[in-house]
C-alpha cells in the first residue's frame, strides 16, 4: 500500500529476528496504522496486527494492554501527523491568515486525490464506535476540537466578522473532502471544487481581505 512519505510504515524486522522493546512498538504501530486505516478497526483482529508486525502476541501485550489501547496509540499517531501536515500549510504563508486558510483546504484536497486515500481516520472511526464515551471516540472529539480552534484562531486574524461562523463553515468543507474523497473519488469535481469554495467563504467572511484582492 502507497503512503505519503509521513504516513508510509517503516520496513519490518525480518520474521524470527529479535527486536528491542522500542522496536517492537514501532512496528506495531506501524502495522496497525496499515491495517486499521485501510480495513477499519473492527476487521482487524490484533492476530493480524502481529502477524503484519513481525512479531510475537506477547511482544502487543507488553505495551498494549488490549485492543483498544492498541487503538488509542494508533489515533494519536494519527492525531499527530494531522496536526504537523496542518501547521506545515500554515506556515506557507506567514502573516497571511486568509491564505493560509486556503492553502490547508488545497494541501488537504490534493492529498486526498491520493488513490489510496481512506478518507479521515477519525471520521472512519467515529462511524465504527457509536459510543461516545469510548476512547477512541474521545481522541476523535481531541482531533476535530485542535481543527476547530485553529481555525477560529486563523480566522480571527483574517479579520473575519465571525470568526467562529467561519470556522464551522470550513470544518464542514473539511469533511465534505473527507466524504467526497470516498464517494465521488480522487480528483472528482466535487472534491476540486473545495478551495474554490474555500475562497468564496473567506472573502463574504473577511472585507478587508476582499478589499486587498480587489486593490492588488
Amino acid at each position: 500500500m502507497t503512503r505519503s512519505t509521513d504516513d508510509q510504515p517503516k520496513t519490518h524486522a525480518r520474521r524470527g529476528a529479535r527486536t528491542d522493546g522500542a522496536t517492537a512498538q514501532e512496528q506495531l504501530l506501524d502495522a496497525a496504522q496499515e491495517l486499521f486505516y485501510r480495513e477499519g478497526i473492527r476487521a482487524i483482529g490484533v492476530d493480524a496486527v502481529v502477524e503484519r508486525a513481525g512479531v510475537n502476541k506477547m511482544s502487543l501485550y507488553r505495551r498494549f494492554a488490549s485492543k483498544d489501547e492498541l487503538v488509542v496509540a494508533y489515533l494519536e499517531r494519527m492525531d499527530e501527523g494531522f496536526r504537523r501536515r496542518f501547521e506545515a500549510s500554515v506556515a506557507k504563508h506567514p502573516g497571511e491568515p486568509a491564505k493560509q486558510m486556503i492553502q490547508a483546504l488545497e494541501d488537504l484536497v490534493k492529498r486526498a486525490s491520493s488513490p489510496d486515500y481512506r478518507g479521515c481516520p477519525f471520521v472512519n472511526i467515529a462511524c465504527e464506535f457509536g459510543d461516545p464515551a469510548h476512547p477512541a471516540r474521545q481522541l476523535v472529539e481531541r482531533n476535530k476540537s485542535y481543527l476547530m480552534t485553529r481555525l477560529v484562531e486563523i480566522s480571527t486574524a483574517a479579520g473575519a466578522d465571525n470568526p467562529v461562523e467561519l470556522a464551522e463553515s470550513l470544518a464542514l468543507l473539511v469533511d465534505g473532502i473527507y466524504a467526497t474523497s470516498q464517494t465521488y473519488g480522487p480528483g472528482s469535481g466535487p472534491l476540486l471544487a473545495a478551495p474554490r469554495i474555500a475562497r468564496t467563504l473567506i472573502d463574504a467572511a473577511c472585507p478587508a481581505h476582499a478589499n486587498r484582492k480587489v486593490h492588488d
